[in-house]
C-alpha cells in the first residue's frame, strides 16, 4: 500500500507544470517563514531538495540571511545512520546515497540532535495525523525516534492523503505546511 501511494503521488507531482509547481512552492515558503517555529529556531535541519520536491534552497538562503545555523544530513548506508552537518556556502558537498547532495563528513562539523530546533522532514505524501511516506530508506524515522524538537513537513495539497498505514516505527511530524497554509499541527 505504501509503495502504491508513493508511486501515485510522484506521478501526480510529475503532471504539474513547472509554473504551477513553482507558484505553489513560493506560497508554501511564505507560510513557513511566517511560522513562530521558524522564527524562533536558531538551528534548522533540512535536505537538499531535488526533482519535484519542494525547493529547500530558498529556505536555506533565508535562514542564513536571518543568522540561523543550517544543517544538512549525510546518510551512512552501512550503519543505516544519518548525521546532520553544518552547511554554509563554503561546505564541500558530495553526491552519494540516492544521488543526494550531502556534506562531506571529513570536512564538515557534525551538529548534535539536541542543538537542532527545527527539522524540515522530506516525504512523498502525508496524512492528516502527521504520518508520512518518505523515499523508503527509513533514515528519518530512526533519527526522529528520540528527537524532541519541532518537525515540519512541506507538501503540496495534492500530496495529502486521508490515511497512511502507520507502523510502530513510523514517527509523525509536528506540523504539515502546504501552499494553502498549515494543514496539520499536533
Amino acid at each position: 500500500m505504501k509503495k502504491e501511494l508513493r508511486l501515485q503521488t510522484l506521478a501526480m507531482l510529475e503532471q504539474l507544470s513547472t509554473e504551477e509547481f513553482n507558484r505553489y512552492a513560493s506560497l508554501l515558503h511564505e507560510h513557513v517563514l511566517q511560522l513562530s517555529e521558524w522564527k524562533q529556531a536558531k538551528t534548522i535541519a533540512l535536505t537538499m531538495s531535488r526533482g519535484k520536491e519542494i525547493p529547500t534552497m530558498p529556505l536555506i538562503e533565508k535562514a542564513w540571511e536571518e543568522g540561523k545555523t543550517v544543517c544538512i544530513p549525510t546518510c551512512f548506508p552501512k550503519t543505516k545512520e544519518m548525521v546532520f552537518y553544518e552547511y554554509t556556502p563554503e561546505t564541500k558537498m558530495t553526491s552519494s546515497y540516492f544521488g543526494l547532495l550531502e556534506p562531506d563528513p571529513l570536512e564538515s562539523t557534525a551538529v548534535h540532535k539536541e542543538a537542532i530546533d527545527l527539522i524540515i522532514v522530506p516525504g512523498v505524501c502525508f496524512d492528516q495525523n502527521g504520518y508520512r511516506i518518505g523515499f523508503g530508506g527509513g533514515y528519518y524515522d530512526r533519527y526522529l525516534a528520540d528527537y524532541h524538537g519541532v518537525t515540519i513537513a512541506l507538501c503540496l495539497s495534492l500530496q495529502q492523503t486521508r490515511h497512511i498505514p502507520a507502523e510502530a516505527h513510523d514517527i509523525p511530524v509536528s506540523m504539515i505546511v502546504s501552499e494553502k497554509g498549515t494543514l496539520y499541527q499536533k
